[in-house]
């Protein structure tokens, strides 16, 4: 269930015409476009999957637009961008404004959000950091300058000398913080466990203190929001079976607070989830597509320019009559597409296996297919392109 602090509710969810954003969009010989996952539909950890480059070089041919939508993040879009050219060899290479990752709808929210400290949770080093401040927050802090701060807040921490002197920033803990931002998989669990439930039930988001929860009336808002920007509680990687992903973290901290606040059964901690299967998601890479396909027309592959909607704001004068999202994970990728009206296409080449198909919680509209190539000629052969 996704819920919302009220700081942070998404209030522009009326329908806005396209034609704000762009007054005249020449039309495309095609109305339709795909949406490609990334781990185990075109990649597998650090590993092609054989099929992806023929597959997209083919949509290139054919200038079908096409998007990338993964759960996964931690870094910034062009690094993602960079990371599927060099292991695919796609020509010519994927655009980071092809990108959606499962923070990147934060962009949007970075422009109207009234936050003026975030602790960014997630990935290597301080790419959290770095991501954050690429989407316009500026007063950003990190797990790991809380801990250098203040050593004993997380006793059991596994950061360096060498960590601290190369990513820890001095912070004025008498600051508060005003909401959390799980941008990727936690790196170090257990400070980011301890740190998170500290802040969640702090008074208002001030590092070190404890809320009087006696005159609260609902005891699953939390101190401050927190924001999980994907769901996934598994993802496949080059391994041979399923890792836990950040809907692991999310259940740990939700199972925490919960007998933290002795929540009641039926309660539980109110947050808010970005990525897929949600609709939020899928609204906002529509727009990235509509926006992509627009420079296709206009020959503007190479801008850096990015029109963002509103976070919430659902695209009504679409020029796609389809949209194929591909992907292997039936609980994101194709229970989202189900949902949000797109057409689904399920592959073997990541999470999914054939014994799973009975107990699988949504089923691609499409088909399912051994790989990325096989689906993507299957469904131009449909709309009569010739491969």
């Amino acid at each position: 269930m996704i819920t919302t602090r009220p700081a942070i509710a998404i209030r522009s969810l009326r329908r806005i015409p396209y034609h704000r954003f762009h007054s005249s969009v020449p039309r495309l010989t095609t109305d339709f476009a795909f949406v490609f996952d990334i781990d185990g539909v075109l990649i597998r950890g650090k590993k092609p999957i054989l099929q992806a480059k023929p597959a997209l070089e083919l949509l290139n041919q054919h200038k079908v637009p096409y998007i990338l939508m993964t759960n996964g993040g931690g870094v910034l879009e062009k690094t993602k961008a960079d990371e599927v050219n060099e292991i695919t060899g796609v020509v010519p290479p994927i655009s980071p404004l092809q990108v959606v990752q499962s923070h990147t709808p934060i962009k949007a929210l970075a422009l109207n959000h009234g936050f003026n400290r975030v602790l960014v949770i997630g990935g290597d080093g301080d790419n959290a950091r770095t991501v954050a401040g690429t989407y316009g927050f500026t007063d950003i802090i990190m797990p790991i300058d809380i801990v250098n701060a203040i050593p004993s807040v997380s006793p059991h921490h596994r950061f360096t000398a060498e960590d601290f002197a190369k990513y820890a920033k001095p912070i004025d803990l008498t600051k508060p913080v005003d909401a959390i931002l799980v941008l990727n998989d936690p790196r170090d669990m257990n400070t980011d466990i301890q740190i998170v439930q500290d802040l969640l039930n702090s008074q208002n988001g001030l590092i070190g203190t404890a809320r009087n929860t006696h005159h609260i009336r609902d005891l699953s808002e939390p101190s401050i929001p927190i924001i999980f920007s994907n769901n996934d509680y598994l993802y496949a990687n080059d391994y041979n079976l399923p890792r836990f992903g950040q809907g692991a973290f999310r259940i740990i901290t939700e199972k925490l607070y919960k007998m933290t606040n002795k929540l009641k059964k039926h309660q539980t901690l109110q947050s808010f989830i970005l990525g897929k299967p949600f609709k939020i998601q899928y609204d906002f890479a529509h727009h990235v597509l509509i926006d992509w396909r627009h420079k296709l027309i206009n020959d503007e592959i190479m801008s850096h320019h990015q029109i963002l909607p509103k976070l919430g704001v659902e695209p009504v004068e679409t020029p796609f009559k389809k949209i194929y999202m591909v992907g292997d994970n039936p609980a994101s990728d194709i229970k989202g597409a189900n949902d949000n009206g797109w057409e689904s296409v399920l592959l073997k080449t990541g999470v999914y296996k054939d014994a799973d198909y009975d107990t699988m919680v949504a089923k691609p509209t499409v088909g399912i297919f051994n790989n990325v190539e096989d689906a993507v000629i299957k469904i131009l052969e449909s709309h009569n392109v010739k491969v």
